[in-house]
């Protein structure tokens, strides 16, 4: 499984091998003039002047030194991508709650605290609500880790704080 950091290395060297390649792309169009000639149906005996356009010398063009991307422009690439917060809709927070949550917080499955039952959630809330989603996003004691490959941490983190909301 790729991590975090290695896809956003793999995200930074693809844009800049796509930049390289248009630019080098750009740079190799054909630009020698063509002659053409038409087709005319005249007598035999008729003469035609064509006047003969210059002739124009090719423009040589040198495409630009290829940069390697560096370690430090991989990971400023990388901070701009990190930096921006996944955006939910107003309800994900409920949708995965009913998806997947409410399987053990509806009944109390595994010792999970129940969806609104604010005795069971006290203490849980005393530890605050970035430890609450640590513990959801990672696992803790018998609760799964809920961040997977299909459910992002914002995404738990918005189920958590519906639950939290319940008992607020």
């Amino acid at each position: 499984m790729i991590n975090k950091k290695q896809r956003m290395n793999k995200l930074a060297l693809s844009a800049i091998s796509l930049s390289a390649l248009l630019t080098l792309s750009a740079c190799s169009g054909d630009n020698t003039p063509t002659e053409e000639t038409a087709a005319v149906n005249e007598p035999a005996d008729t003469t035609v002047v064509v006047d003969e356009a210059p002739i124009v010398e090719p423009e040589v063009i040198t495409p630009e030194p290829v940069v390697e991307p560096t370690d430090t422009v991989v990971e400023e690439v990388a901070q701009e991508v990190a930096a921006e917060p996944e955006v939910l809709a107003a309800d994900a927070g409920a949708k995965l709650y009913e998806t997947n949550c409410k399987v053990c917080h509806e009944s109390g499955l595994l010792d999970a605290p129940k969806y609104g039952d604010k005795a069971a959630w006290a203490p849980r809330l005393t530890k605050g609500t970035e430890t609450l989603h640590m513990h959801s996003a990672k696992g803790f004691n018998k609760m799964p880790a809920q961040a997977t490959d299909k459910v992002s941490e914002a995404q738990v983190y918005a189920a958590v704080d519906y639950m939290i909301a319940a008992v607020s």
